[in-house]
């Protein structure tokens, strides 16, 4: 849960989005998500791609389904 301090606005990226972690001299970006290192901007950017993976094998087997069901009935 955020502090109060948080919730007002203030210190919002004062830690990386992926790993928690204090930033150094160089604050990378990726997709408005302040990020800490390269490392995590290739954790973010990882993630990102795999959530996009996962939706359209959801929706293949969702439509599958569906057509098995309309063929029983």
């Amino acid at each position: 849960m955020r502090s109060y301090s948080e919730n007002l606005g203030y210190g919002k990226a004062t830690r990386c989005a992926v790993c928690d972690g204090k930033f150094g001299l160089i604050r990378h970006y990726s997709w408005r998500a302040p990020l800490c290192s390269k490392k995590c901007v290739d954790r973010f950017n990882s993630r990102r791609a795999s959530d996009r993976e996962w939706l359209p094998q959801r929706l293949v087997a969702l439509r599958q389904l569906t057509e098995s069901h309309a063929r029983v009935t």
